[in-house]
Protein backbone atom coordinates (compact mmCIF):
# COMPACT_ATOMS: atom_id res chain seq x y z
CA UNK A 1 0.00 0.00 0.00
CA UNK A 2 1.38 3.32 -1.04
CA UNK A 3 2.52 5.94 1.94
CA UNK A 4 -0.66 8.72 2.35
CA UNK A 5 1.42 11.83 1.34
CA UNK A 6 -1.23 13.48 3.41
CA UNK A 7 -2.79 12.21 6.72
CA UNK A 8 -5.39 14.01 8.82
CA UNK A 9 -6.67 12.12 12.18
CA UNK A 10 -9.68 13.64 13.85
CA UNK A 11 -9.19 17.44 13.48
CA UNK A 12 -11.15 19.72 15.07
CA UNK A 13 -11.73 23.05 14.90
CA UNK A 14 -13.63 25.99 16.91
CA UNK A 15 -13.36 29.45 15.90
CA UNK A 16 -13.49 32.54 18.98
CA UNK A 17 -17.25 33.12 18.15
CA UNK A 18 -17.97 29.71 18.83
CA UNK A 19 -18.57 28.33 15.29
CA UNK A 20 -17.40 24.36 15.27
CA UNK A 21 -15.66 24.35 11.60
CA UNK A 22 -13.97 21.18 12.30
CA UNK A 23 -15.79 17.94 14.24
CA UNK A 24 -13.67 15.10 14.01
CA UNK A 25 -12.49 15.35 10.08
CA UNK A 26 -10.52 12.35 8.69
CA UNK A 27 -9.03 12.13 5.68
CA UNK A 28 -6.44 10.22 3.58
CA UNK A 29 -5.10 10.95 0.34
CA UNK A 30 -2.95 8.70 -1.42
CA UNK A 31 -0.22 10.22 -3.73
CA UNK A 32 -1.49 11.69 -7.08
CA UNK A 33 -4.68 12.17 -6.29
CA UNK A 34 -7.23 14.61 -7.33
CA UNK A 35 -9.31 15.38 -3.77
CA UNK A 36 -12.00 17.67 -4.30
CA UNK A 37 -13.42 19.42 -1.39
CA UNK A 38 -17.48 20.28 -1.62
CA UNK A 39 -20.01 20.77 0.46
CA UNK A 40 -22.46 24.29 1.55
CA UNK A 41 -21.26 27.52 2.61
CA UNK A 42 -19.93 27.17 5.95
CA UNK A 43 -19.33 23.56 6.14
CA UNK A 44 -15.34 23.63 6.96
CA UNK A 45 -14.29 23.35 3.81
CA UNK A 46 -11.86 26.19 3.58
CA UNK A 47 -10.63 25.70 7.12
CA UNK A 48 -9.73 22.13 6.49
CA UNK A 49 -7.29 22.98 3.84
CA UNK A 50 -5.65 25.76 5.18
CA UNK A 51 -4.78 23.61 7.78
CA UNK A 52 -3.03 21.55 5.30
CA UNK A 53 -0.02 23.76 5.19
CA UNK A 54 -0.58 25.41 8.49
CA UNK A 55 -2.55 28.37 7.53
CA UNK A 56 -4.93 27.72 9.98
CA UNK A 57 -4.46 25.95 13.28
CA UNK A 58 -6.01 23.50 15.05
CA UNK A 59 -7.78 22.53 18.39
CA UNK A 60 -6.79 18.83 18.18
CA UNK A 61 -6.41 15.88 16.15
CA UNK A 62 -3.14 15.38 13.91
CA UNK A 63 -2.10 16.00 10.60
CA UNK A 64 0.87 14.29 8.77
CA UNK A 65 2.30 16.15 5.40
CA UNK A 66 4.90 13.89 3.37
CA UNK A 67 5.74 11.29 6.05
CA UNK A 68 5.99 14.30 8.42
CA UNK A 69 4.01 15.75 11.54
CA UNK A 70 2.86 19.08 10.57
CA UNK A 71 4.05 20.10 13.77
CA UNK A 72 7.46 19.17 13.77
CA UNK A 73 7.13 21.35 9.72
CA UNK A 74 8.73 24.77 9.85
CA UNK A 75 5.64 26.98 8.89
CA UNK A 76 7.36 28.77 5.89
CA UNK A 77 9.28 25.82 4.39
CA UNK A 78 5.80 23.64 4.41
CA UNK A 79 4.21 26.77 2.83
CA UNK A 80 7.44 26.87 0.18
CA UNK A 81 6.90 23.01 -0.28
CA UNK A 82 3.58 23.19 -1.12
CA UNK A 83 1.17 25.19 -3.91
CA UNK A 84 -0.94 27.12 -3.45
CA UNK A 85 -4.21 28.67 -5.85
CA UNK A 86 -6.83 30.93 -4.65
CA UNK A 87 -9.76 32.37 -6.89
CA UNK A 88 -8.34 35.51 -7.66
CA UNK A 89 -5.09 34.37 -8.48
CA UNK A 90 -2.99 36.64 -6.41
CA UNK A 91 -0.78 37.97 -8.83
CA UNK A 92 1.93 41.04 -7.74
CA UNK A 93 0.35 43.75 -9.99
CA UNK A 94 3.62 45.45 -9.77
CA UNK A 95 5.41 42.64 -11.33
CA UNK A 96 5.61 40.67 -14.96
CA UNK A 97 4.10 37.74 -15.40
CA UNK A 98 7.48 35.90 -15.61
CA UNK A 99 8.30 37.51 -12.55
CA UNK A 100 5.06 36.65 -10.36
CA UNK A 101 5.88 32.77 -11.77
CA UNK A 102 9.42 32.73 -10.45
CA UNK A 103 8.95 34.43 -7.16
CA UNK A 104 9.08 31.64 -5.37
CA UNK A 105 11.73 30.21 -7.45
CA UNK A 106 13.84 33.71 -6.59
CA UNK A 107 13.33 33.33 -2.66
CA UNK A 108 14.55 29.82 -2.97
CA UNK A 109 17.99 31.12 -4.30
CA UNK A 110 17.81 29.11 -7.28
CA UNK A 111 20.52 29.98 -10.05
CA UNK A 112 19.36 32.23 -12.99
CA UNK A 113 19.21 28.92 -15.35
CA UNK A 114 17.54 26.64 -13.48
CA UNK A 115 14.45 29.53 -12.86
CA UNK A 116 14.84 30.43 -16.89
CA UNK A 117 14.00 26.89 -17.31
CA UNK A 118 11.44 26.32 -15.49
CA UNK A 119 9.42 29.52 -16.11
CA UNK A 120 9.93 28.89 -20.06
CA UNK A 121 8.26 25.39 -19.35
CA UNK A 122 5.52 26.20 -17.32
CA UNK A 123 4.64 28.95 -19.60
CA UNK A 124 4.69 26.72 -22.61
CA UNK A 125 2.29 24.81 -20.74
CA UNK A 126 -0.39 27.42 -19.64
CA UNK A 127 -0.18 28.86 -23.45
CA UNK A 128 2.14 32.09 -22.98
CA UNK A 129 4.91 33.21 -25.33
CA UNK A 130 7.77 35.01 -24.73
CA UNK A 131 6.25 38.44 -25.14
CA UNK A 132 2.80 38.05 -22.98
CA UNK A 133 5.61 37.08 -20.18
CA UNK A 134 7.14 40.60 -19.94
CA UNK A 135 3.48 41.74 -19.74
CA UNK A 136 1.54 42.75 -16.32
CA UNK A 137 -1.31 40.79 -14.88
CA UNK A 138 -3.57 43.92 -15.70
CA UNK A 139 -3.41 42.80 -19.26
CA UNK A 140 -4.38 39.54 -19.12
CA UNK A 141 -8.10 38.02 -18.71
CA UNK A 142 -9.35 36.73 -15.40
CA UNK A 143 -8.74 33.27 -17.18
CA UNK A 144 -4.97 34.03 -18.01
CA UNK A 145 -4.56 35.77 -14.36
CA UNK A 146 -5.25 32.23 -13.18
CA UNK A 147 -3.59 30.24 -15.28
CA UNK A 148 -0.22 32.57 -14.04
CA UNK A 149 -1.53 31.85 -10.47
CA UNK A 150 -1.09 27.96 -11.16
CA UNK A 151 1.90 28.32 -13.20
CA UNK A 152 3.52 30.10 -9.98
CA UNK A 153 1.80 27.30 -7.69
CA UNK A 154 3.76 24.78 -9.63
CA UNK A 155 6.77 26.36 -10.25
CA UNK A 156 8.99 24.66 -7.42
CA UNK A 157 7.70 21.68 -8.61
CA UNK A 158 5.46 20.82 -5.02
CA UNK A 159 4.17 17.24 -4.40
CA UNK A 160 1.27 18.85 -2.89
CA UNK A 161 -0.71 22.00 -4.71
CA UNK A 162 -4.13 23.39 -2.43
CA UNK A 163 -6.26 25.16 -4.62
CA UNK A 164 -9.45 27.39 -2.93
CA UNK A 165 -12.07 27.71 -5.36
CA UNK A 166 -9.50 28.89 -8.17
CA UNK A 167 -12.05 29.03 -10.59
CA UNK A 168 -15.31 30.29 -9.18
CA UNK A 169 -14.52 33.72 -10.69
CA UNK A 170 -14.43 32.81 -14.52
CA UNK A 171 -17.02 33.03 -16.72
CA UNK A 172 -18.56 29.15 -17.59
CA UNK A 173 -16.72 28.51 -21.02
CA UNK A 174 -13.36 29.84 -19.54
CA UNK A 175 -14.25 27.86 -16.54
CA UNK A 176 -14.81 24.49 -18.46
CA UNK A 177 -11.56 25.16 -20.65
CA UNK A 178 -9.56 25.46 -17.33
CA UNK A 179 -10.92 22.57 -15.43
CA UNK A 180 -10.19 20.45 -18.90
CA UNK A 181 -6.50 21.84 -18.62
CA UNK A 182 -6.21 21.20 -15.28
CA UNK A 183 -7.39 17.34 -15.48
CA UNK A 184 -4.80 17.00 -18.19
CA UNK A 185 -2.06 18.98 -16.04
CA UNK A 186 -2.91 16.45 -13.10
CA UNK A 187 -2.49 13.24 -15.25
CA UNK A 188 0.73 14.54 -17.04
CA UNK A 189 2.51 15.77 -13.55
CA UNK A 190 0.87 13.08 -11.19
CA UNK A 191 1.27 15.81 -8.68
CA UNK A 192 -1.30 15.59 -5.74
CA UNK A 193 -4.27 18.20 -5.57
CA UNK A 194 -6.89 19.31 -3.11
CA UNK A 195 -9.64 21.68 -4.25
CA UNK A 196 -11.97 23.42 -2.97
CA UNK A 197 -15.25 24.21 -4.70
CA UNK A 198 -19.04 24.83 -5.04
CA UNK A 199 -19.49 23.56 -8.33
CA UNK A 200 -20.47 19.81 -8.09
CA UNK A 201 -20.28 19.06 -11.46
CA UNK A 202 -16.54 20.53 -11.12
CA UNK A 203 -16.52 18.53 -8.16
CA UNK A 204 -16.74 15.51 -9.88
CA UNK A 205 -15.42 15.63 -13.08
CA UNK A 206 -12.03 17.06 -11.74
CA UNK A 207 -11.71 14.54 -8.52
CA UNK A 208 -10.47 11.04 -8.13
CA UNK A 209 -11.62 11.50 -4.54
CA UNK A 210 -14.46 13.65 -3.58
CA UNK A 211 -14.66 14.31 0.35
CA UNK A 212 -18.66 15.92 0.54
CA UNK A 213 -19.08 17.93 3.63
CA UNK A 214 -21.05 19.01 6.11
CA UNK A 215 -21.26 21.12 8.94
CA UNK A 216 -17.68 20.45 9.88
CA UNK A 217 -17.50 16.43 9.11
CA UNK A 218 -16.66 14.46 6.08
CA UNK A 219 -20.40 13.01 5.71
CA UNK A 220 -18.95 10.74 2.72
CA UNK A 221 -15.39 10.61 1.18
CA UNK A 222 -15.26 8.35 -2.10
CA UNK A 223 -14.65 8.19 -6.09
CA UNK A 224 -17.05 10.01 -7.80
CA UNK A 225 -18.36 7.28 -9.60
CA UNK A 226 -19.38 5.06 -5.89
CA UNK A 227 -20.89 7.97 -4.44
CA UNK A 228 -23.30 8.86 -7.26
CA UNK A 229 -23.92 5.06 -7.16
CA UNK A 230 -24.16 4.73 -3.39
CA UNK A 231 -24.45 8.00 -1.46
CA UNK A 232 -24.16 6.93 2.22
CA UNK A 233 -27.38 8.43 3.37
CA UNK A 234 -30.27 10.58 2.32
CA UNK A 235 -28.87 14.10 2.79
CA UNK A 236 -25.86 12.94 0.31
CA UNK A 237 -28.60 11.92 -2.28
CA UNK A 238 -30.04 15.09 -1.88
CA UNK A 239 -27.23 17.29 -2.22
CA UNK A 240 -25.90 15.84 -5.56
CA UNK A 241 -29.03 15.93 -6.98
CA UNK A 242 -29.30 19.62 -6.28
Amino acid sequence: MNELIIDIQNLHKTYQNGTKALQGVSLAVLPGAFVTLIGPSGCGKTTLLRTINKMTDFDSGNITVMGRNIKAWNDIQLRRSIGYVIQSGALFPHLSIKENIEFVLNISGLEQDIRDERVNYLSRMMGFDQRQLQAFPSSLSGGQQQRVGVARALASQPQIVLMDEPLGALDNITRRNLQKELKEMHLKLGITFVMVTHDLKEAFTLGTNVAIMNEGKVVQYDSPENIQKNPLNDWVKRFIMM
